[in-house]
């Protein structure tokens, strides 16, 4: 359950029918479970930049474990610390205080190299912008992570995700032949073919209009329901949220509630109050 500074938080937060759907970590420890059980973890991180009477506190002690399997969605209004969150979990940024842990893995103890291979092996990524290379076909966009990582694809695997995302029959196109929406899923095809722990999306549907987003959506939550896959996805778009097994609320860089399977409505009204927690 999110643990936040007000009780409204607590009002919104539904009791877990699962152990799947269970978020975050009480910073006191009262939430006890197994490391196994989570993809990831944030224990009591901090984030600022500058000093002095300059600094920006991006992060103020967020405190949250991810369970394997799940799909979890952060929001907040803007400057609320979302794309800290992500770059710090994600480990493409460090915190000042606290530790980010992949699996096992505590990311301070990574140099960067290390930082480096854990990204491309054991993490994907999803962007609003795709980031596909147009030099490429379908297929070869997304093994490039695998071919950098100087590993073969997994054939069987391979045909899965493809399989899985609706892509078998446009392997040989480039991006450009591509709409929106089937260039995103290359990227989401992509994401998984390393078979990361977490894939971390950031506004995956900012670019899409409402059909295809949804369709994008639809997706990213099958590939968690059917295939297993742990996804954190950053958005401001409360019907892409509802999408989400759990809502995380972020505000001046804490959390500041927690909603399980939020309708678009209930999760908008919410963000409405969020100044007053």
């Amino acid at each position: 359950m999110a643990r936040g500074r007000g009780s409204r938080a607590e009002q919104d937060s539904a009791v877990p029918a699962e152990a799947a759907a269970e978020t975050v970590a009480d910073p006191a420890g009262e939430t006890a479970a197994p490391r196994g059980r989570f993809a990831a973890r944030l224990d009591g991180v901090e984030k600022t930049y500058g000093k002095g009477a300059g600094a920006v506190h991006a992060l103020r002690g967020i405190t949250l474990a991810i369970p394997r399997g799940s799909f979890l969605a952060i929001m907040g209004p803007s400057g609320s610390g979302k794309s800290t969150f992500l770059h710090c979990a994600a480990g493409l940024d460090q915190p000042t205080a606290g530790s980010v842990l992949l699996g096992d893995t505590d990311l301070a103890t990574l140099d960067e190299a290390q930082l480096t291979m854990l990204r491309r092996e054991r993490i994907g990524f999803v962007f609003q912008a795709y980031n596909l290379l147009n030099a490429l076909d379908v297929r070869d966009n997304i093994t490039l992570p695998l071919r950098l990582a100087e590993q073969s694809p997994d054939g069987p695997w391979l045909d899965e995700i493809v399989r899985q995302v609706g892509l078998a029959d446009r392997l040989g196109h480039r991006p450009s032949e591509l709409s929106g929406g089937q260039q995103q899923r290359v990227a989401i095809a992509r994401a998984l073919a390393t078979r990361p722990e977490v894939v971390f999306a950031d506004e995956p549907t900012g670019a899409l209009d409402t059909r295809t987003g949804r369709q994008v959506l639809e997706l990213l939550r099958h590939v968690v329901d059917a295939m297993g896959q742990t996804v954190v996805m950053v958005t401001h778009d409360p019907v892409a949220a509802s999408y989400a097994h759990s809502v995380i609320f972020l505000a001046d860089g804490q959390v500041a509630g927690e909603m399980r399977d939020g309708t678009p409505e209930r999760i908008a009204e919410r963000m409405t109050h969020l100044g007053e927690w």
